[in-house]
């Protein structure tokens, strides 16, 4: 089995401001995760809702200190729909995109690190293709909802199902892998069912079954 480690890539405004408040915020935690991170300038606007946003815990820490923690770093709290008796809170990093706070308690979650899930839009097809180029296997699959989990647990990217947000190209955030040889993983993800869309300098730009952007580079 080959480990291979996804990056969501976030396209923002001022990626070094972003990339420091995640650092900041997370700390050793980041490099524990086992998911990158990596921020890369765009002049598009925020539109909607994105397709990925990280769930932080309150497993070894209170739901309170990381909302202030955050706040004092640059965050801002955010309004997507969540309603007043809603338990999580949603903050907005300085780049102006979504995260949540999830509270003490949450079962879902329990086990996870303080980066505990990348909850993102999608349907049962992305949750079994991710688990197949991952190899990580589906540890929830009901009713269209999917999540996946790394063998060694610790970490969850959960897909919601139907229906789907509405797409804004081009993605301001999307999952790439780096891997030693980029023509033979392309082949490998096409036959998972990708398609190849462009190919730039090295990269393979891929849209996974439901049309979002994958990108497969030279690590």
């Amino acid at each position: 089995m080959v480990a291979r480690v996804p990056v969501l890539v976030v396209r923002c405004s001022d990626p070094e401001r972003v990339a420091r408040f995640w650092s900041d915020l997370l700390g050793p935690d980041l490099d524990r995760a086992p998911v990158g991170l990596r921020f890369e300038a765009t002049a598009e606007p925020r539109r909607g809702l994105n397709p990925f946003h990280l769930h932080l815990t309150s497993n070894d820490r209170t739901q309170a200190e990381t909302v202030e923690r955050a706040l004092a770093l640059g965050a801002t709290r955010l309004d997507v729909g969540q309603l007043p008796e809603e338990p999580h809170v949603v903050l907005a990093d300085p780049g102006g995109d979504e995260f949540c706070v999830i509270p003490e308690g949450n079962s879902w979650l329990a086990g996870t690190g303080f980066l505990g899930e990348l909850a993102a839009d999608g349907t049962r097809d992305l949750g079994v293709f991710w688990s197949r180029v991952l190899e990580w296997p589906l540890v929830h699959d009901e009713d269209g909802e999917t999540a996946i989990s790394p063998p060694s647990g610790g970490f969850k990217i959960a897909w919601g199902g139907e229906p789907l947000n509405p797409k804004h190209h081009p993605d301001r955030m999307l999952l790439a892998l780096e891997v030693g040889d980029v023509d033979a993983e392309v082949d490998r993800l096409v036959a998972l069912g990708a398609r190849v869309v462009a190919r730039t300098d090295g990269d393979v730009e891929l849209a996974d079954p439901d049309g979002n952007e994958v990108r497969v580079r030279a690590a």
